[in-house]
């Protein structure tokens, strides 16, 4: 009887501590409205979330992020950059709060972390060198002989490029994308992939590389593929991710939305219309 009983007891404590635990880390709007000061994390990534010279926010995520967090009455931002693999170890691990980085909202990345109803959607495209030699224009031309395709690491592409039936030995992961161009200069792979607004940016930034005109729209196993972004928050943020939702809500696809994010590229074309994380991660 006492074995049982003092099980019970470890269990009980056992219990209570994870309790706490859950609801001290879940507490996190509450905080970041009492200090007035939260910290998002991006992957330097043009146009969905990155830094300026000066280290401030920019892009259509931290965009957003900041005009949200300053509705919440949170009105100091801070920025810790990370390569794109790393965003949701970071971001469990407590090195930020809020995920702005224009993140995919996927059913497997749901396993792992809560995302805001979606900001945008836009779909793929391929970046390769001027003249596009290897005569690359959607993925079914990755699999001829000798093509390399570089995605990033993380990313959806590596996942699209498996589903779609690419092999391994044709798929060349890269930390991020500057080293993709990188590698696509030297001949290491054929094209880079990634969203079609990503590619056109880099595009703008470097002469001796093109976006792959025209594209064939990806389509895995008869359904068109079109990827939905958002914010990411830890699984014990529920009423931080419910505060930005609100906030979004009413804001996603306003005249004041759509100024401020059409320097980077977005506007009504890429409006998410009905779509939500709810459906997304199905």
């Amino acid at each position: 009887m006492k074995k049982i009983v003092g099980k019970y007891i470890i269990s009980l404590i056992t219990f209570a501590v994870a309790f706490f635990a859950v609801s001290a880390s879940g507490d996190t709007l509450t905080k970041i409205k009492k200090s007035g000061t939260v910290t998002i994390g991006v992957a330097n990534e043009v146009p969905y979330g990155y830094t300026t010279p000066e280290g401030k926010p920019a892009g259509e995520a931290p965009t957003i992020a900041v005009h949200v967090l300053h509705e919440l009455g949170v009105k100091h931002v801070k920025v810790v950059v990370t390569e794109f693999g790393s965003l949701i170890p970071g971001l469990r691990a407590g090195r930020f709060d809020v995920i702005a980085a224009g993140m995919y909202i996927t059913p497997k990345r749901c396993k792992q972390i809560l995302f805001s109803n979606p900001t945008y959607s836009i779909g793929e495209g391929f970046l390769v060198k001027n003249g596009n030699p290897a005569n690359l224009h959607g993925y079914g031309d990755v699999k001829k002989d000798d093509v390399k395709l570089g995605v990033m690491s993380g990313s959806v592409e590596y996942g699209y490029a498996r589903d779609f039936g690419i092999g391994l030995s044709k798929i060349v992961v890269l930390p991020d994308y500057p080293s993709g161009v990188a590698a696509l200069k030297s001949g290491r792979i054929d094209a880079l992939a990634g969203t079609s607004l990503t590619m056109a940016s880099l595009d703008k930034k470097d002469n001796h590389v093109e976006l792959a005109q025209p594209f064939t729209p990806l389509k895995i196993k008869g359904k068109s593929i079109k990827g939905y972004g958002g914010f990411g928050f830890r699984p014990s943020d529920k009423s931080l991710r419910n505060a930005f939702n609100k906030e979004l809500k009413g804001f996603i696809g306003s005249k004041a939305h759509l100024a401020m994010v059409e320097p980077y590229g977005f506007g009504k074309y890429t409006l998410p219309g009905n779509m939500t994380a709810a459906k997304l991660c199905q």
